[in-house]
């Protein structure tokens, strides 16, 4: 047999023999399926367990019914473009139908909410069964993509539950809440497998591009598009897409250019080779499709392809920060109260069970990893101000699990590095208002485009004066005023070569758009002091007096007015700030110098709304965790003059020569004290000598007074 006739020969035997296996394997799925949907409407239709847990069982059996009937919609085309979709009135139907549950005064008799589920099924199986109520809820993305294994499962840990029950009911008993828990267990560490393979499939491989094509193949000009997600969508969603479709192509391909010239200029500035790269994370919230869709143009001309995936809900991908396209946020309090339920199952067993999983997952997709460029963000601000309330019946990591969950997070950093260097990819981050922030939406939304455009050249040239002048000092003493109790001394870097050398970045327009600051990477030791802000927004959550001491450039003690629990306090702090670590490093130390957008915030009063992203340009900021070179430190970077950047580095991300376990912690949260709050930010020379920064929260430095001009006007 000819060589060339054989090895065809044996190609089609295989891709034969592969086909009859996806083949059956579907065949078995569709299988399941049937079969969970007969039990489950059994289920729904007449509850044999113990009467204190009929009525769970009956809604959620109807919950999941509703997904299923859904899922059929889907699987139909009803939800695709066509003459044949439901007019816009009953896609908000179905789309209300899916999140009702959750939303407003229901969510206080829903199980979701595990206060209402321990009220009515006892503190240990109420956390278990409303932990169960939310996983069920991640199905309806999983419906929306035709992920019909995934649906599969869940339907099944649903059956196998409920007949946990009422096998435990034909003997007079209830289940142990051990037993439940079990269950639960193995569901999460069995198929870990399976959704970290996923996850890092949509992460890094562009043929998953459900996203991609509702943007690039619907009619955007008609927003019925939105409801093909299956994501909450909500008035204000609906209003943010028919006013991009207001503006002119011209406007919306400006704002899209702003927003990829700024990741394109990224690379260029840290001297990163972008040509090497193929694919870029897009990540936006439902109703900014038009202006996605022309940045997803513009990436092609740079030879990278959209990488789009859900921010997903289950408990494998869970985040209080949403990762990825998502739509509006039903209730923040029920993410908020879902956010650690993994304190059901958090061992060691089962940390070293992700890790194993999340390195097998980029092993399979080790090439396409090497191609992956780094996130392009497109943030919103103006929602309603979200202040949590803690409730005592919500899943928490005990001290153990926090320490386990901090390894975890550090551990599948580096393993994420191994795969994604950090020194070869890049970002961009961009943030736009939402119509909810009031009725002078299109005044702001206009306001923060310029704002976005703002002249990077007149900003370079006046903070490299304030540059040369820090360059001089051995430490910056940083004070608060009008009750701001801040009073914190930052150590600075020695520089050995100051004609070549700087130790502040001149930061303009390109990954953190607006323009505006200059950062360094302070020395810790003799970093010490009190920061204080009267009220901040900290990853979409609201702190009211947040202080924090360091020592040495060490958290050495936090406190907050959230709650009149100074534990519960300590606890909120620690949790969403430190990410659980014991203490973090002063990571950065920056001067925002972007008083347009200082103003902005004070003439609309939507200061309070400001996102990070922006408002870490209107003061001082300084950031909890790791230094902005993050793994990238041996990377030489220079600011436009020609000087190094020297400040890369830190005490503690120096132990990545040793031991790079202990010199990152995968966090960097950024704290801004607001120009009237400050009092005085004044630099120290080796000698003793004084120079002065901003004086009563104005800038003082000669050659600086440019930027006083929006606080007259």
């Amino acid at each position: 047999m000819p060589g060339g006739f054989y090895w065809s020969f044996l190609f089609y035997i295989w891709v034969f023999l592969n086909y009859r296996k996806v083949k059956y394997m579907t065949e078995i799925i569709l299988e399941r399926y049937e079969l969970c949907c007969e039990r489950i409407d059994e289920i729904s239709r007449q509850q044999e367990v113990s009467e204190k847990y009929k009525e769970y069982f009956k809604k959620t059996a109807d919950f999941v019914k509703l997904i299923i009937d859904t899922f059929e919609k889907v699987q139909k085309g009803v939800f695709c473009q066509s003459e044949n979709m439901p007019d816009i009135n009953e896609l908000r139907k179905l789309n209300s139908a899916l999140f009702e549950d959750i939303k407003g005064k229901n969510y206080e008799i829903s199980y979701a909410n595990p206060a209402y589920a321990c009220e009515k099924l006892g503190t240990g199986m109420g956390q278990l069964l409303s932990f169960l109520y939310s996983e069920l809820r991640s199905m309806i993305g999983y419906a929306f993509e035709k992920k019909l294994e995934d649906v599969v499962i869940r339907m099944e840990l649903f059956v196998e539950i409920y007949n946990s029950f009422e096998y435990a009911a034909d003997e007079g008993a209830e289940p142990k809440n051990e037993d439940i828990q079990e269950i639960m267990y193995w569901f999460v560490s069995d198929y870990s497998e399976t959704a970290s393979l996923w996850r890092v499939g949509t992460l890094v491989d562009p043929a998953n591009d459900f996203a991609v094509k509702i943007i690039t193949q619907s009619d955007l000009n008609n927003i019925n598009y939105l409801y093909q997600y299956g994501e909450y969508i909500s008035e204000n969603t609906e209003k943010m897409a028919k006013y991009l479709n207001s503006l002119s192509q011209e406007r919306i391909q400006m704002i899209a250019d702003t927003y990829t010239e700024g990741y394109r200029i990224g690379f260029v500035k840290g001297n990163k080779d972008l040509s090497k790269k193929a694919t870029v994370d897009i990540r936006y919230v439902a109703g900014f499709e038009r202006i996605v869709k022309a940045a997803i143009a513009n990436f092609e001309k740079m030879g990278l392809k959209p990488v789009i995936y859900r921010a997903c809900d289950s408990i494998f991908h869970r985040n209080i920060n949403k990762i990825g396209f998502y739509g509006a946020q039903a209730n923040k309090q029920y993410d908020y109260d879902h956010k650690d339920d993994i304190a059901l199952f958090y061992d060691k067993k089962l940390v070293n069970r992700r890790l194993e999983v999340l390195r097998a997952a980029y092993e399979e997709y080790k090439e396409k990893a090497a191609l992956y460029a780094g996130p392009a963000v497109i943030e919103v601000f103006g929602e309603t101000p979200f202040a949590p309330v803690a409730k005592s019946e919500a899943c928490k990591l005990n001290e153990e699990q926090q320490k386990l969950s901090a390894e975890y997070r550090g551990t599948s950093a580096s393993i994420v590095n191994e795969y994604i260097h950090g020194d070869e990819r890049s970002f961009t981050i961009i943030a736009f208002p939402v119509p909810e922030i009031g009725e002078k939406f299109d005044e702001i939304f206009d306001e923060t485009v310029k704002l976005n455009t703002l002249d990077y050249t007149t900003y370079e040239t006046i903070q490299a004066v304030i540059i040369d002048t820090l360059d001089k000092a051995d430490y910056v003493q940083v004070k608060g005023m009008n009750g701001n109790r801040t009073d914190l001394r930052i150590q600075l870097m020695k520089l050995n070569n100051p004609d070549k050398e700087t130790i502040f970045e001149n930061c303009v327009a390109d990954v953190n758009i607006p323009v505006g600051e200059v950062f360094t990477s302070p020395v810790l030791e003799g970093t010490e002091g009190t920061l204080h802000v009267s009220r901040v927004f900290l990853n979409e959550l609201e702190y009211h007096n947040l202080s924090i001491q360091f020592k040495n450039g060490m958290i050495e003690d936090y406190t907050c007015d959230n709650f009149d629990d100074a534990q519960k306090c300590k606890e909120y702090i620690k949790a969403n700030v430190l990410f659980n670590h014991e203490t973090l490093p002063m990571g950065e130390f920056a001067i925002g110098t972007n008083t347009t957008a200082y103003m902005m915030a004070k003439k609309y009063n939507i200061g309070s709304c400001l996102p990070i992203l922006i408002a870490e340009k209107t003061g001082p900021h300084f950031a909890m965790g790791d230094t902005c070179y993050s793994r990238c430190e041996d990377i030489k970077v220079y600011n436009e003059n020609g000087k190094e950047i020297v400040a890369r580095d830190n005490s503690v991300s120096l132990r990545r020569k040793t031991d790079v376990s202990k010199a990152y912690f995968s966090c960097h949260t950024d704290i801004t004290i607001p120009y009237n709050e400050l009092g005085s930010i004044i630099a120290y020379g080796k000698n003793g000598e004084e120079y002065k920064i901003i004086e009563n929260g104005r800038f003082v430095l000669a050659g600086t007074e440019e930027l006083n001009m929006p606080f007259e006007e």
